[in-house]
């Protein structure tokens, strides 16, 4: 069944709705231009509640081009199980953090098919396709060519990201057949706060819409 990742958490009622709704995933965004950029503090908080009840439900920290260093700092404090690398960061980087016992998914900004070329150059957990934006590492709410992820997949496990809702994401999913796909913008109220049915439907249109697909 398709992992889920809800991604762009900046409050505590926001990840509660979404470890109800069955999130695989929940996403923190430590890119302080981001609308929504989230304190080390509030995850770390985040992180202690949601451990007594959900103990399967991973947390990410989403990361632009912070050296290596500082990204396991975070991950550690806040109790993080997965770091995702979003900016240009060398594939080096998640070298290291992997041999530091982190789990890596390297985003990567598809623009064409030299994005699968781009992913061989990495050998981290996952591969999160976005769509790419001048000027914007993610969070744009745009899609690209889900037919070009259905191919990537022969490189390893692909999230699918961007311009995904709950109306496409089923459609979405029987395309491209990825791993897990991942949501921000669109199950928003406003920037950086939740729409809570949306969550709900997200999820369960994500999880119904395609057979066969890998476990974890």
């Amino acid at each position: 069944m398709t992992k889920v990742k809800i991604c762009g958490i900046t409050n505590k009622t926001d990840a509660l709705a979404a470890a109800q709704a069955g999130a695989d995933l929940l996403g923190f965004v430590f890119y302080p231009p981001s609308p929504r950029a989230v304190e080390v503090d509030v995850v770390r908080a985040i992180a202690r509640e949601l451990r007594a009840e959900y103990r399967a439900l991973g947390l990410a920290g989403v990361f632009v081009d912070e050296p290596p260093t500082r990204v396991s700092e975070i991950a550690r404090t806040c109790g993080l199980d997965v770091v995702q690398l979003h900016g240009s960061e060398p594939p080096n980087d998640v070298d290291l953090l992997t041999a530091e016992g982190l789990k890596v998914i390297k985003g990567l900004r598809v623009r064409g098919e030299c994005a699968l070329e781009e992913m061989d150059r990495y050998r981290p957990m996952a591969y999160l396709l976005d769509a790419y934006v001048p000027g914007r590492p993610g969070g744009t709410g745009v899609a690209f060519d889900w037919e070009l992820a259905s191919r990537a997949a022969r490189v390893g496990r692909v999230i699918l990201a961007g311009g995904l809702t709950p109306r496409n994401v089923a459609e979405a999913v029987s395309t491209a057949r990825p791993w897990g796909v991942d949501v921000s913008s669109g199950v928003e109220a406003a920037p950086g706060r939740k729409d809570h049915a949306k969550i709900r439907l997200f999820v369960a249109s994500a999880k119904g819409g395609c057979q066969g697909v890998e476990r974890i």
